[in-house]
Parts: structure tokens; C-alpha cells; sequence
């Protein structure tokens, strides 16, 4: 026993504590100088990228989604080395330890099958260009607008704010709304007392009017006739083509027009 109280008193509490706030202050340094590269290689990034997108050749939702995927990139490979630096610090032999993964990396290999399946997924959405930062997709039961796509997970943001975390390996099939023209598409009930033909007409000269004033209207809008009837109601429907995106709010800009006009023939009436 008191042996080994003697030895207790013996040990250099004093050095053992300074190693290992010297340890402790190395790796809140690194930590720092990890935040400080990061911060600034996504600077850099999106600088380069900033310059990139005033080429006229290139579009500016692809110069987002190459800049989110190099920074998705530029993240990983800074965390690995960050990661490596800290085990060098408690002096753990990397390469050891990457010896003993390739020991057990049959069983890894098994387990990240996942991961890898994202990874080559990711690789061609990107490669076959069928989805860009902006673009407004469907996938399954999410639909929204595509606010990153990275190595392993596309980020969409839903119409009412939910942002979704998708693993590209689950993205089997996509629908993507915002390639070429659009179509809007807009149904009148209206009475079947007055004449079709005139009730056709007053709604074309509204339509032809909106067209003047509004920009996001492609083509059209044109009525196409008697979608369907009733005993006492006629329906007829409107279409135009739309720029990218504006297919809703060139639906609402038709409603209102024809509702304006309407209620001013009949008030006139």
C-alpha cells in the first residue's frame, strides 16, 4: 500500500496536465484554422462561380448547381484532412489505421453500398443535366424547388417552406417542370343563356388584352372552345404557353381578366 501511494506522489501531475492542455489547445487551433479554410475556399468558390455565370453561354441555374456540389466537395475533403490531422495529434498512426479499414472493408463495403449508390446517382443527375439548382422537380411524393445537389443528397424546397433532405440513390425518377415553355391552363363556367359564340368571343378580346401587358405570356391565350356542360353551365377553356415558372400567376392574371370582363357586360346588360 505504501508503495503505491508513493508512486502516486511520485507521478508529475503538473506535466501530465500541461500535455494535455497543450494537446487540448493544438486541436482548438486546428479547429480554427479548419473554420478560417473553410469560410474562405467557399469565398473563393463562390467568387469563381460568380464570374463563371457572366459567360452568356452559360446559364445561371447550372453555374449554381456546379458551385453547390464544389462546395459540397470542398467540404468533405476539408473535413477528411482536418479529421486525419486530429488523429496525428493523439498520436494515431493514419496509415495503420487505414490498414486495419482495408481488414475489415468487405464489411464497410456492405454497409456503405448506400452510400456509394448516392454518390454515382448524384454523379450522373448532374452529368445528364436533369436537374439544376432552381429548377422546380417532382420525385416521388416530393415536389418543390431545387435548392442543392450534392454528392450524396439533393435538397428540395417544397411550396410551403419544408425544405427535404432527398439520398440521390431514392431519386429513381424525376419531373422536372422547368424545361421549355410551360402551359397554362384556365376552365370558364359560364351561363349557357347568352350565345356561345359571343360569350367566346368577349373572353378572347379579354385574353388578347392581358397579352399586351404581360411578359411571362409566351403564346396565346386562346380559347379553345366548349370543354363541358351542364343542364345550365357551360364550360370553356382557356390555354396559353408561359415562360418558365409563371404558368401559375398567368392562370390567376386570366381568371381576373375574365372575370373583370364578364361582370362589365353583364353590368352593361
Amino acid at each position: 500500500m505504501d508503495f503505491i501511494v508513493q508512486n502516486v506522489m511520485k507521478f508529475d501531475w503538473m506535466a501530465l496536465l500541461v500535455k494535455v492542455g497543450t494537446l487540448v489547445l493544438k486541436v482548438i487551433v486546428t479547429y480554427i484554422i479548419y473554420i478560417i479554410i473553410k469560410a474562405i475556399g467557399r469565398k473563393i468558390i463562390h467568387t469563381a462561380f460568380i464570374n463563371h455565370a457572366k459567360n452568356p453561354l452559360v446559364s445561371t441555374s447550372r453555374s449554381k448547381t456546379l458551385e453547390s456540389l464544389c462546395e459540397n466537395l470542398f467540404s468533405y475533403v476539408l473535413f477528411f484532412i482536418f479529421f486525419v490531422t486530429v488523429l496525428q495529434l493523439f498520436d494515431i498512426e493514419v496509415t495503420a489505421l487505414l490498414a486495419g479499414a482495408g481488414i475489415v472493408g468487405l464489411a464497410i463495403g456492405f454497409g456503405a453500398q448506400g452510400l456509394v449508390s448516392d454518390v454515382v446517382t448524384g454523379f450522373f443527375l448532374l452529368l445528364e443535366r436533369q436537374v439544376d439548382v432552381d429548377d422546380y422537380v417532382t420525385t416521388g411524393s416530393f415536389s418543390g424547388v431545387v435548392e442543392q445537389v450534392g454528392l450524396r443528397t439533393t435538397k428540395l424546397r417544397s411550396m410551403d417552406g419544408t425544405l427535404h433532405f432527398i439520398p440521390n440513390r431514392l431519386i429513381t425518377s424525376l419531373s422536372n417542370h422547368s424545361r421549355g415553355n410551360m402551359q397554362a391552363l384556365v376552365d370558364i363556367t359560364v351561363s349557357d343563356n347568352p350565345n356561345i359564340d359571343d360569350a367566346m368571343n368577349i373572353i378572347q378580346k379579354a385574353c388578347d388584352t392581358l397579352k399586351l401587358h404581360d411578359e411571362d405570356i409566351v403564346e396565346g391565350p386562346n380559347v379553345l372552345g366548349v370543354q363541358s356542360f351542364s343542364s345550365s353551365d357551360i364550360v370553356l377553356r382557356v390555354i396559353a404557353k408561359t415562360k418558365n415558372g409563371k404558368q401559375a400567376d398567368v392562370e390567376r392574371k386570366i381568371r381576373k381578366i375574365i372575370k373583370e370582363t364578364l361582370d362589365e357586360q353583364v353590368a352593361e346588360a
